[in-house]
């Protein structure tokens, strides 16, 4: 697959660079760039990327960190298999348990809500960093909304971290999903505070937190570009009028409202 002329390899964390090392030096140099146009089109692009993780995994494939990039790039594609089986290996291969909420998730995606439960209450979870744990929650949350235990995914998403007012790398996230499980029992003022909450913590737009709470306030937001073509549309229409044609109105964009607040 072809790769941009800007494209060095340099561009790469630094401890996968080490890992890279104990390839000759233009293989080396070949993984890097397809793993850095992994990184680039994962979010963008997942099935570009896959493509590029699957260059990278034929040239290195017993290198811990083109097994995680694999396993990424078919987790964002929906291959929960396949994704699956590639952090198990780079799991093997580190001995680190910091892909175990990922591949819980993957369990999810398979199907297997239980074994996602079983996962979030093993050994290994007690191992893993703050934000690692609070990962780990999520995918159990999402484990039991699978099975139906609605309130019970309520629960699980109670803690320290959705109570603090720190805002952390993880903190909308966690209140997202605290709202829309909210929103599934039907207890909907409290998932609109959570709502919310989530918008002055998503400093990212990582979240549709924003368009969530504006959906709960029956606000609509129109698109400034189709009402632009319907404005052209109508004068073309009245063309030949004369003085009393009427044109169309402000394609500004702006939030119309369709019903009351709460």
């Amino acid at each position: 697959m072809p790769i941009p002329e800007d494209v060095t390899g340099d561009e790469i964390d630094k401890d996968v660079k080490q890992e890279l090392q104990s390839l000759p030096k233009t293989l080396a140099e070949d993984v890097a760039r397809n793993l850095v146009m992994v990184a680039r089109l994962i979010d963008e692009d997942p099935e570009g990327a896959y493509g590029y993780s699957r260059v990278a995994l034929r040239l290195a494939s017993r290198v811990a960190a083109v097994r995680e990039a694999a396993g990424f790039a078919a987790y964002a594609n929906q291959k929960y298999s396949e994704a699956l089986a590639e952090f198990r290996a780079a799991r093997r291969m580190t001995g680190t348990v910091e892909l175990w909420p990922v591949m819980a998730d993957c369990e999810r995606g398979l199907g297997r809500p239980e074994k996602a439960l079983d996962m979030a209450g093993a050994p290994e979870v007690h191992k893993l960093d703050k934000a690692g744990q609070v990962e780990m929650r999520l995918v159990a949350a999402g484990a039991r909304r699978d099975m139906g235990q609605l309130d019970a995914a309520i629960v699980t998403l109670q803690s320290s971290e959705l109570a603090s007012n720190s805002v952390q790398p993880w903190t909308a996230r966690l209140r997202y999903a605290y709202a829309d499980a909210l929103l599934a029992v039907g207890r909907r003022d409290e998932a609109r505070e959570w709502f919310a909450k989530a918008v002055e913590a998503d400093r990212d737009g990582s979240t549709d937190a924003s368009d969530r709470l504006a959906e709960l306030d029956g606000v609509e937001f129109v698109d400034a570009l189709d009402e632009h073509e319907d404005e052209h549309e109508d004068k073309g229409e009245h063309e030949g009028e004369g003085e009393n044609g009427t044109g169309g109105e402000s394609a500004d964009a702006a939030p119309q409202e369709d019903g009351d607040k709460d």
